[in-house]
């Protein structure tokens, strides 16, 4: 390892870090449409009558089946009408927090009276939101591009307020770089930092275990970890580590999908990538009685190794991310385990085997099922590695190396897979026009 050389990556991890791992409140998607129109109406000083929502096709992909906290509802109409009537326009990603009944109902009431149009925006970027909000002739506009909180332009009565220079210029490079880095750069930074420096990470681990238990109680979305617990009692499943892995991991996303009124520390943009990245080093730090030095150095190999994979990848696309943030957990839970390197790297090569052909077919309450299934392969993985057993670079798009295995997922997920996206966008969107 070049010490001097890696040293010279911890601000831009940190950096990284401090910019991909942040509190959510909803789905992203939808919650980035709902900010758009947040801003808008903060700008046109008077209660919207009406919305002109326009989004990506791969946000509209991603926000039309999801529920919106706190609204009961599922979709983008309802989270442009309750951003634009009582939205936070200083919230970001907690835009939505603190929604009243009587604000929900307004918002709905829009909806029921047509007062709210959606389609998809014919522009280059994948992740788009735009909200155009009315007042009888007074009318505001606001574009959101890149990352989900990016304003990019704000119009008011046909004056322009905001506009970003360079709306090309990736919002990830702007805030950090870490195209240098390498996973054992990311591993060494994990174990090496000074404590004080990471310590900040362990709010990832208190608010995604909160949902957890939110989703314990059987009521969100398809309640697959409440179900999966309620087994164990029932005799068709033992109870073990790995069953509360998949069990209190998937609870998470449970009540994260269904609606429930808690924020999730995210990940790359995703809550469900934070739980991901998050819950099984957890339960697996809980497991062995981790030390809280330990469980906060793996919760940060867990989240920085989450962004270092998904930064080969574009910010949404047809590969579910839900896999490389769990490749992230999968290096926690193998470094509280075996404590090196190459364990490390063994159990992300086994993930990268077993899941790169997850397809991302919207957020919905059946991403649930997707951590679920993450969650398990990086039990299976680590426990593999553990035992000198990994998948090899004779195999498939697997390396030899780890980074280079690492890359040859994102070339799979930035070039392979466009048609594939294009395809499920088509189906979902048939299956609605029915």
């Amino acid at each position: 390892m070049n010490m001097s050389s890696s040293h010279a990556l911890w601000p831009e991890f940190i950096k990284a870090v401090q910019h991909e791992v942040a509190p959510a409140l909803g789905c992203t998607e939808p919650i980035s449409l709902a900010l758009a129109s947040a801003i808008a109406a903060q700008h046109l000083a008077k209660t919207p009558e009406r919305i002109e929502a326009k989004v990506s096709a791969n946000l509209m992909k991603n926000g039309m089946g999801v529920a919106v906290p706190g609204t009961g509802t599922v979709g983008l109409k309802i989270a442009a009408a309750v951003g634009a009537l009582a939205g936070n326009p200083d919230g970001k990603l907690e835009v939505l927090k603190g929604l009243t009944q009587a604000q929900v109902d307004a918002g709905k009431a829009m909806i029921a009276e047509q007062r709210v149009e959606l389609s998809i925006a014919n522009v280059p970027h994948i992740l788009y939101s735009e909200a155009c909000v009315f007042h009888g002739e007074e009318w505001a506009k606001v574009r959101i591009a890149d990352s989900h909180t990016r304003v990019i332009y704000i119009e008011h009565n046909g004056h322009v307020i905001f506009e970003l220079a360079d709306v090309g210029a990736a919002t990830a490079a702007a805030a950090y770089d870490i195209a240098s880095a390498t996973a054992q750069d990311v591993y060494d930074f994990a174990t090496l930092a000074p404590l004080e420096m990471i310590d900040f990470i362990d709010a990832a681990g208190v608010l995604n275990d909160a949902l957890s238990q939110e989703g314990m109680k059987g009521t969100f979305g398809l309640h697959i970890g409440a179900t999966l617990q309620r087994q164990i009692a029932a005799g068709l499943m033992s109870e073990g580590l790995l069953s509360q892995i998949l069990i209190r991991t998937t609870a998470a996303s449970d009540a994260r999908m269904g609606g429930a009124t808690l924020p999730a520390m995210s990940n790359s943009g995703s809550g469900n990538q934070g739980i991901a990245a998050t819950m099984p080093v957890v339960v697996v730090a809980e497991h062995i009685q981790a030390s809280k030095e330990q469980l906060t150095r793996a919760l940060m190999m867990s989240h920085l190794m989450a962004i270092y994979i998904h930064s080969k990848l574009p910010k949404l696309s047809a590969l579910c991310a839900v896999t490389t943030a769990s490749m992230g957990a999968a290096a926690g839970v193998a470094w509280l385990l075996k404590g090196d390197f190459k364990t490390v790297s063994m159990a992300i090569s086994s993930m990268i085997g077993d899941l790169s052909g997850m397809v991302c077919d919207g957020a919905s309450n059946s991403c649930a099922m997707k951590v679920s299934t993450s969650a398990q392969s990086v039990y299976k993985s680590v426990l593999m590695a553990m035992d000198g057993v990994c998948v090899t670079g004779n195999e498939g798009i697997v390396a030899h190396d780890v980074d280079q295995s690492i890359n040859n997922l994102g070339q799979l997920a930035c070039q392979g897979m466009v048609q594939t996206d294009v395809q499920i966008l088509q189906i979902m969107l048939h299956k609605q026009a029915k």
